[in-house]
């Protein structure tokens, strides 16, 4: 099956800030680094989108662990995959919804 990927704005000014301090405290390097390393991990969603398990805090989402700073997560619905947050592990996960 083709699943189709879909930003939410949440998900998209996640990736803005992330990208922003990475840009402002990390070298170019590092900023490729991850993005490399989302651009890998959102194949593997799109490819298989049920590999990942199921959040304990949000069940309705998918948490699929980028590193040990970042965790994306998504909702499937059909053919569609929503990126719901790209959450930074050093915030409290219960703020999110």
């Amino acid at each position: 099956m083709v699943y189709k990927l879909h930003w939410s704005e949440e998900a998209v000014s996640n990736l803005e800030n992330i990208l922003e301090y990475l840009d402002q405290n990390w070298s170019a390097k590092e900023v490729a680094n991850f993005k490399q390393s989302l651009g890998l991990q959102l194949d593997l969603i799109i490819k298989n989108p049920l590999m990942f398990p199921i959040s304990n805090h949000i069940p309705r989402l998918r948490k699929a662990v980028l590193s040990k700073q970042t965790t994306v997560f998504y909702q499937v619905k059909g053919k569609a995959i929503y990126l719901a947050y790209l959450h930074v592990n050093r915030k409290d996960i219960k703020k999110l919804k």
